[in-house]
């Protein structure tokens, strides 16, 4: 059996391609009198293509009776210069509109994405958010550009033809008519057949993309465990599911294609006989039926572009969707209007009867209630799943409680503006988190407005610059895909000197030290000891060495304080902090204890 198909978040009611269409051109609104302007000159240019089949007739009827024709091709040939002006100049201001406006909606994604909680990707996965925002916005940029571009004066176009043919000889019409009613209808048929399916067939594709991203973020362990054959085995009965629900929609639209083509043959059968009839009882003249077989000729590729859009967009409304629907989704954290700036921080902290349980599971934190001083350290210590690192999301207002409150110098989290609370708070994470910029970079996200000696100061306190002068070019080196270019301590000193340069009041060390070796700890741990210097600072560690001098160490155990006190209080207390010193559960170097 090959992979499932992993849930994905879905409308309740998804949205139909023309409600997706509708979105969609609305969100050229921002540049309206442009957008106006294209359509005006598409009219221009639906009015020359209808007005060429006639004066090709008039022509023919010209020459035939020996008539001046010379009028009539000079008129055409301007016409024809007119309209090759307009279309070049629709084609060249539309490409800019559409190029345009899709980067301003990537750009809108990818502010949006940033900014949902940690849960929505997780759920999500990196790579199909990645997917939704790029294939989105490209599906959006060829919607716009084919609508501005071809489609606008192709309906136009239509619209015109049956009044002008009419006015011709309303017989002759009547065959463009029932043409046109062919088409709608055999398009109508085959997007109610597939339109379901091409959502189907999207999820698949986008799950395809997603595997494709988690091997490849994880090719490490793919190759140290010799998974090779097996996820290239998974990824191909994962693409077998895909072309199976693809192949049924591609047979339907090859029968499109074929019973348009054989409409838009019998239609060219029945004018010709039609007009042949008409013309021997001198109803109609060799001039007219040839405007007629232009005529259809024009039809049949105004709507086989059209049909080919319709197409074309069944396919692009789940990726169109997909995008709106990451645009739509709401943050789990919502800054109020009213919301103050938090200023002067001192670092008092305050957690009072804060409870969060996460939804569809018994886990979560629960009655937290504890208080640190300005420049106090409280150490977060307990087994996996016990709630430190879910109690410091809620510090940070990564998650909102679901009851309590978190108070910083007596004002409510909740009540104060998400940038300030952060800047307030400098995180050194078990993964450092790096990008793939050069270090210099990725020291100044601590402060992106800080100078160079600013920089290397950070870097000197987190004893980072030793490594940083081997590498070529220093500071300007680029250290690859998180950081994949540096070693685990090197990558931990960049995030310290990181935390550094922020210089903010609260600190927070989340298994800051874990992935340093003994001697690199014991010179990362003075950059740390002169970093807390005045500041609050909440450590989560394994390591005793790390929480030996804190002022107090909270234990927790299914989400709740278990134990609270000082090292030597709890040490002795012969509860779970005890028996986790006794199990081997924290190292204590010799140095620490003496």
């Amino acid at each position: 059996m090959g992979p499932r198909l992993p849930a994905r978040r879905v409308r309740a009611k998804p949205m139909s391609p023309f409600k997706i269409y509708c979105r969609a051109l609305r969100l050229l609104a921002p540049e309206w009198r442009l957008a106006s302007a294209l359509a005006v000159a598409s009219v221009a240019i639906a009015t020359v293509q209808l007005a060429e089949p006639v004066l090709f007739g008039a022509v023919v009827d010209a020459l035939s009776k020996q008539e001046p024709a010379a009028w009539i091709i000079g008129l055409w040939a301007l016409l024809g210069l007119g309209g090759i002006a307009a279309s070049v100049t629709v084609a060249v201001i539309a490409d800019r509109l559409a190029h345009r406006r899709r980067l301003i909606a990537l750009s809108q994604a990818f502010e949006q994405a940033i900014t949902l909680p940690l849960s929505y990707h997780a759920a999500s996965g990196s790579g199909t958010v990645i997917g939704t925002v790029q294939r989105g916005s490209d599906e959006l940029f060829w919607l716009w550009l084919s609508s501005l571009r071809e489609q606008l004066s192709a309906l136009i176009g239509i619209v015109f033809l049956v009044p002008l043919a009419i006015s011709i000889d309303w017989r002759m019409a009547t065959i463009l008519g029932v043409l046109a009613v062919c088409f709608t209808a055999l398009n109508f048929f085959v997007i109610s057949k597939t339109s379901g399916g091409q959502m189907r067939v999207d999820r698949y594709h986008s799950n395809v993309l997603g595997r494709v991203g988690d091997v490849i973020g994880n090719v490490t362990i793919v190759q140290s465990y010799a998974r090779l054959v097996a996820e290239a085995d998974a990824l191909r009965a994962m693409i077998g599911q895909l072309l199976n629900e693809q192949y049924p929609l591609l047979t339907w639209w090859g029968i499109l294609t074929v019973l348009q083509r054989g409409a838009a043959t019998i239609a060219m059968i029945a004018i010709f006989a039609m007009g042949a009839y008409l013309s021997s009882r001198g109803e109609l003249t060799v001039g007219e039926i040839v405007s007629f077989v232009a005529f259809a000729n024009l039809l049949i590729g105004k709507l086989d572009q059209l049909s080919a859009f319709a197409v074309r967009m069944i396919q692009a409304a789940p990726k169109i969707a997909a995008l709106f629907e990451l645009l739509d989704e709401k943050s789990a954290i919502v800054e109020r209007p009213d919301a103050k700036p938090l200023v002067d921080v001192k670092g008092h902290v305050v957690f009072d009867d804060v409870s969060l349980k996460f939804p569809g599971s018994s886990q979560g934190v629960f009655d937290l209630t504890f208080e640190v001083n300005p420049g106090q350290t409280i150490a977060l210590v307990g087994p996996t799943g016990s709630g430190k690192t879910t109690t410091l999301a809620l510090l940070q207002r990564l998650r909102d409680p679901d009851r309590g409150r978190i108070l910083i110098d007596g004002h409510d989290i909740g009540d104060v503006t998400l940038s300030s609370l952060r800047h307030s708070i400098a995180v050194v994470f078990q993964d450092a988190g790096l990008f793939n910029r050069s270090i210099g970079e990725n020291i100044r996200i601590g402060r992106p407005g800080a100078d160079d000696a600013a920089v290397f100061h950070a870097a000197q306190l987190a004893e980072a610059e030793s490594f940083i002068s081997t590498k070529p070019g220093g500071y300007d080196y680029v250290i690859g895909e998180r950081g994949a270019s540096l070693s685990g301590g090197e990558r931990q000193r960049i995030a310290i000197a990181r935390a550094i340069l922020k210089d903010a009041p609260i600190l927070v060390l989340d298994e800051a030290t874990s992935a340093l070796d003994a001697e690199t700890e014991s010179r990362i741990k003075r950059a740390i000891d002169t970093l807390r210097s005045g500041r609050t600072t909440f450590i989560i560690a394994h390591r005793l060495s790390t929480v030996t001098q804190a002022d107090q160490i909270l234990v927790l155990e299914h989400g709740k304080i278990v134990e609270r006190g000082s090292y030597e209080e709890l040490a002795n207390a012969n509860g779970l902090f005890a028996r986790m010193v006794a199990a081997g559960g924290f190292t204590v170097p010799k140095a620490t204890l003496d």
